[in-house]
């Protein structure tokens, strides 16, 4: 009797899994639930694919779902989906218009102890680059006028190991993204306004971000 072994990290990659030619979301959300281009389906209870405005003029792109979103299928429903829903308001961008999703599709966390509450994990490098076809193909389909990056996995994802978020929040950047010429705003990602020891100067913060946001959609 042979085992199996699982795929090297060098080797992962989502790229298998997307319909070649995918013009639509729902395409793409259907095929991205059968993904096994790495480990992390493995323990996630189910892929989290993007949501909200398909044609939104802004895509904002975080880390990977957590323990909410891995039981509801969509992103940024927890408490900070919630604080970023208030902040992009009080920044004048309307969250109905705008298309939220992450640099990686599977929840990945740790147990203290069997049935103890999952514990969120950062993502690999390797493993963000494993879903990043899955990220063109939302480019492609969206074709947003702006990126909000959301933290420091995101902006790695996007922009490279070298990115970041301290060095460069709240400003305007262009570069080629999966074969697009993008601008990006980056900014913390809002789980750390909930983290930070002064809550309401984190949040401010992140209002200035997107403010930058709105001021290029204006």
């Amino acid at each position: 009797m042979t085992s199996r072994t699982a795929a090297p990290e060098d080797r992962y990659t989502a790229e298998p899994f997307v319909p070649a030619g995918a013009t639509s979301l729902d395409a793409l959300r259907e095929a991205a639930a059968g993904c096994r281009g790495c480990p992390l389906h493995r323990d996630a209870t189910r892929t989290v694919f993007g949501a909200g405005n398909a044609q939104g003029r802004v895509m904002l792109v975080g880390e990977q779902p957590g323990d909410q979103e891995d039981r509801q299928g969509r992103p940024f429903v927890g408490p900070a989906g919630k604080l970023l829903d208030r902040a992009l308001a009080a920044a004048g961008i309307d969250p109905g218009e705008t298309y939220v999703t992450n640099a990686v599709k599977h929840f990945k966390f740790t147990r203290a102890e069997p049935r103890k509450r999952r514990i969120h994990k950062a993502p690999t490098l390797r493993e963000a680059a494993a879903c990043a076809p899955w990220l063109a193909a939302e480019l492609a389909v969206v074709e947003p006028e702006l990126i909000v990056v959301l933290g420091a996995t995101a902006g790695k994802a996007l922009l490279g190991s070298s990115f970041r978020v301290t060095q460069v929040r709240g400003t305007v950047l262009e570069e080629e993204i999966h074969g697009r010429h993008e601008r990006l705003v980056p900014t913390v990602h809002p789980s750390s306004v909930l983290r930070a020891d002064d809550r309401e100067a984190a949040y401010q913060g992140l209002v200035s971000d997107l403010g930058v946001a709105a001021r290029i959609l204006a």
